[in-house]
């Protein structure tokens, strides 16, 4: 398995695009901008998506999946409780100029502890509401991509429409339940492990892991 990150937007969303060693499939995690730059990055690799999956759907993590569904015809993912946030998400856009159908529907909507298959590999889908209510992480081999949930040292905002503290802290308990060796590669920033963020980040040191 070869992941490979890119940087994008005005927010620094990490867009991930991890492929199989015995084919030329991707999937593409959050491409919330700059969707040429995203289509040089995986025709450099020779590589062809075959999913695009959003840990959630705020607009700075879907924003390129149009073009990308359009040059790849990869299948558009998400779950099946963010569709309210999606929809949203679209309106907002789309008073900033952006065109209705910049935000083609969701192909497959998920559920917790589904999984997506590609090549030889098998993501793990992990709900974990709070940021959103449809905010899942993805979990494959040893590494988590968790998305907007749990960053190094902080965890998503809960201050914005459909955010929830209380099932944010429920997901973050969820989480704490993974091997502590766990790479976790987040939505903005840099990456970092969950044995590091029960040892320093607040928000996991003062919580109650039962």
């Amino acid at each position: 398995m070869n992941i490979r990150k890119i940087v994008v937007g005005q927010l620094g969303v990490n867009c991930y695009i991890i492929s199989d060693d015995s084919s030329s499939q991707a999937l593409i995690i959050d491409p919330g901008d700059e969707p040429e730059k995203i289509i040089e990055f995986i025709d450099a690799f020779g590589l062809q998506p075959k999913y695009i999956l959003f840990t959630h759907a705020h607009y700075d993590h879907v924003c390129a999946a149009k073009e990308l569904h359009d040059q790849y015809n990869a299948v558009i993912v998400m779950h099946e409780q963010e569709k309210i946030t999606y929809r949203a998400t679209a309106k907002r856009c789309i008073s900033w100029g952006y065109d209705p159908e910049d935000f083609p529907e969701p192909e497959r909507l998920v559920k917790d502890n589904d999984t997506i298959s590609m090549g030889a590999i098998s993501f793990k889908v992990i709900h974990t509401p709070g940021h959103t209510q449809g905010s899942i992480c993805i979990l494959v081999e040893n590494t988590l991509f968790s998305g907007d949930t749990l960053f190094k040292g902080s965890v998503g905002r809960t201050d914005l429409p459909g955010g929830d503290f209380g099932l944010l802290s429920q997901s973050l308990k969820k989480l704490t339940l993974l091997l502590p060796q766990t790479r976790v590669l987040c939505g903005h920033d840099g990456e970092t492990s969950i044995a590091k963020e029960m040892r320093d980040n607040p928000f996991l040191k003062t919580m109650r892991i039962e």
